[in-house]
């Protein structure tokens, strides 16, 4: 059990470390420009190792196909292994494409708390062609219902 000390010190170092926020409640003492940065690098390193697991994932399924033609194996040997890698690697496309939904709500909320932050990468090569409107992109499901209309 704690001494009355302790306890003292400790709430003492707490109170000092906790600052109120616009709405009244408490808040840590990082700053919103801290908070960004280490948002804004946590989130590029989480895109650049989904494109690391999607790359091993397609070397793996290269080295495995070459290793079936090149011993002599029959053409269907391992296939469910194939599918598997294959539906792990969609899993793995699906969540680079949450991963993008969470960037641009996390550059939504920069804007709201501090008028902006650094702009987001360009699309993939081509994909300006398809989605361009001009002043940003538009989603798929614009392109299909302008294309619908033309």
């Amino acid at each position: 059990m704690l001494t009355n000390d302790i306890k003292k010190t400790r709430q003492k170092i707490g109170a000092q470390s906790l600052r109120k926020t616009f709405d009244g409640r408490q808040a840590g003492v990082m700053t919103t420009n801290v908070a960004q940065q280490r948002i804004s690098r946590d989130l590029l390193d989480a895109e650049a190792a989904l494109d690391e697991a999607l790359l091993r994932q397609s070397h793996l399924l290269s080295t495995m196909v070459n290793a079936r033609r090149e011993t002599g194996a029959a053409p269907f040997v391992g296939q469910d292994a194939l599918m598997r890698l294959i539906r792990s690697q969609q899993a793995m496309v699906n969540a680079g494409g949450e991963l993008a939904r969470v960037h641009g709500r996390l550059s939504d909320i920069a804007i709201e708390m501090v008028g902006g932050n650094d702009p987001c990468p360009t699309p993939a090569f081509g994909m300006n062609d398809l989605w361009s409107n001009g002043d940003g992109l538009r989603a798929p499901a614009e392109l299909s219902t302008q294309s619908r209309a033309a």
